[in-house]
C-alpha cells in the first residue's frame, strides 16, 4: 500500500480513486494531480514508483490543503462561528442542522437518537 501525506491509499485501484481517500481531494483534484505529475490516472496505484510518490506528496505540499491542515482550517471555522455567537455557531454548539433544513421531523443525523418524552395526560384519562 502506497503512503501519501501519513494515509495508506489503497494499491488495487486505480491512481485517480486512490487518491481521493484523501482528505480533501475529490474527483476533479485527483485529475488534475494525475496530469500536472504526468502520470495515467488509470494506471493502477501499486504501479507507481517512490519517485512519483514523492512528487505527489510535494505537489499536494504545495499547491493544495489536505488532510490534517483541511481538518483543523475546517475545525477553527466551526470555532470561529461559535465564538462570536452567529447563529450557525449556535446551530453547531446544540448539534442541531446548520444550514436551514427542518428539524420538526427528519434532523435524525445530526440530532441523534430519539429520545422520547412522556406525552401529557388526555381528558379522558384523568377523570378515572
Amino acid at each position: 500500500m502506497p503512503r501519501i501525506q501519513g494515509v495508506d491509499i489503497p494499491s488495487d485501484k486505480p491512481t485517480f480513486i486512490a487518491l481521493q481517500y484523501l482528505y480533501g481531494v475529490g474527483p476533479h483534484v485527483a485529475f488534475e494531480i494525475c496530469h500536472s505529475v504526468g502520470i495515467d490516472p488509470q494506471r493502477k496505484s501499486r504501479e507507481m514508483s517512490e519517485d512519483v510518490l514523492a512528487r505527489i506528496s510535494a505537489l499536494l505540499d504545495k499547491d493544495y490543503t489536505v488532510e490534517g491542515q483541511l481538518r483543523r482550517q475546517v475545525q477553527q471555522n466551526v470555532m470561529r462561528l461559535k465564538d462570536i455567537q452567529s447563529y450557525r455557531g449556535l446551530r453547531h454548539r446544540r448539534g442541531l442542522p446548520v444550514r436551514g433544513q427542518r428539524t420538526r421531523t427528519n434532523a435524525r443525523t445530526r440530532k441523534g437518537v430519539k429520545k422520547t418524552v412522556a406525552g401529557k395526560k388526555g381528558v379522558k384519562d384523568m377523570k378515572h
